[in-house]
């Protein structure tokens, strides 16, 4: 099996802000391929133009150790390997690991010989003094694991015949990158996952939120993946765990949210009111950053394929930058709605439709929704449908369009 899927819309466009006078700021939760992508890059570049002009920093690497407590030491380390007059690239990967390091980022990017890339594995990276140091001056690449469309092209059976099997072989093992070289043992693959977990709550989650009640971040954490897809506030999960037996605070479950999705592992889904046209507060959805993490936290593969589908679903339409909010009406809900340039779009999200009364509950909210907007219904059941406008799309067919129609 293949263990390098490529990432050419990831690549592109850091070739298109490439010399741009900005800092380019990699994104994404740990291990979902930000070191590979610029590995990738600075090996184009080193092609291109020599390379004794570029220069690259991986801060997790050891041999890095004494360039962390100090950004001045960090600057100093950059500049010293400057060839007098010449333009160089100079890619950090994990920044954040030096203390104060928004301090090296900006001493670099007005240094007029450097071309300036980070990547980090957590929000605050462009939060407080460095949002505030660079403002306006930096573009960021939020990165994911890999897409259905991308893990599929590292499959050997990957054929039409195989395309709806491998798509709920997809939905349990996830898209990080390395679980590819585990030829589909499940059990490999779950065991990495949950060491992937364990590592971004460890050192993105505990460590920055000072958690000291372990069993009780664990349940919040559990409890998430069990609830993909439900409507989800603090208050509730924190009366769902005192019920259980785990007294704990809205306050304290509010920041395990806040670190959870500073660390990328989740993303929330506001609700939208589709009438009035505006974001509603409180009450959000959570997504898991990879599908294959809800079967290793819960302890084995789901067993509700539509909650999979709608993460994954979730996931693409952020990759296609359409910003989900999940819809609400009176009465009833929207999966998505999304806002691309030809206007908004209503999706809908099922395992199958086959039931004449399960495809009547799933078609009602979208023929309610106003605007004559596109609806989709994504289904695993194969063949695509008109109902009145609506369009019914096997899920397969729609994540492995390169070029979707928003």
């Amino acid at each position: 099996m293949s263990e390098l899927v490529g990432r050419p819309a990831y690549l592109d466009w850091l070739q298109r802000w490439r010399d741009h006078d900005l800092i380019k700021v990699v994104t994404g939760v740990r291990r979902c391929g930000k070191s590979t992508l610029l590995q990738q890059f600075a090996g184009g570049l080193r092609d291109e133009v020599g390379p004794e002009h570029v220069i690259q920093i991986n801060l997790e690497d050891p041999a890095y150790r004494d360039l962390l407590d100090d950004p001045y030491r960090l600057y100093d380390h950059v500049v010293g390997q400057l060839n007098p007059g010449d333009h160089a690239y100079v890619i950090l990967d994990e920044v954040q690991r030096v203390r104060d390091f928004q301090k090296a980022a900006d001493g670099l990017f007005v240094h007029p010989q450097i071309d300036l890339y980070l990547t980090g594995s957590n929000a605050w990276l462009l939060s407080g003094e460095l949002a505030t140091l660079l403002s306006g001056r930096y573009v960021e690449l939020g990165m994911l694991p890999y897409s259905f469309a991308e893990w599929w092209t590292a499959q050997p059976d990957a054929t039409d015949l195989a395309r709806d099997r491998l798509l709920i072989e997809y939905l349990g093992s996830g898209g990080f990158p390395y679980t590819v070289r585990l030829d589909g043992d499940a059990s490999a693959i779950n065991e990495y996952l949950l060491g992937v977990v364990a590592t971004v709550m460890i050192k993105d989650v505990m460590s920055r939120r000072e958690v000291r009640d372990v069993p009780v971040f664990d349940r919040v954490v559990t409890y998430l993946a069990d609830n993909i897809g439900n409507l989800t506030s603090p208050k509730g999960i924190a009366d769902a765990l005192t019920s259980g037996g785990r007294k704990t605070s809205q306050m304290t479950v509010e920041g395990y949210l806040t670190g959870l999705t500073d660390a990328y592992l989740l993303y929330p889904a506001k609700r939208f009111d589709v009438r009035g046209k505006r974001l509603l507060s409180r009450v959000e959805k959570y997504y898991f950053v990879d599908p294959g993490l809800r079967g290793a936290l819960l302890g084995g593969v789901s067993r509700d394929q539509g909650r999979l589908l709608e993460n994954v679903v979730f996931l693409e339409l952020l990759r296609r930058g359409l910003a989900p909010n999940v819809g609400v009406m009176e009465g009833s809900e929207i999966d998505f709605v999304t806002a691309g340039r030809t206007g908004a779009q209503y999706i809908q999200v099922a395992a199958s439709v086959r039931d004449p009364a399960t495809l009547a509950r799933e078609l009602a909210p979208l023929r309610a929704a106003p605007g004559h907007y596109a609806r989709l219904l994504l289904t695993l059941d194969p063949g695509r449908f008109d109902h009145d406008g609506i369009t019914q799309i096997n899920v397969a067919d729609w994540l492995l369009d390169t070029a979707p129609s928003h």
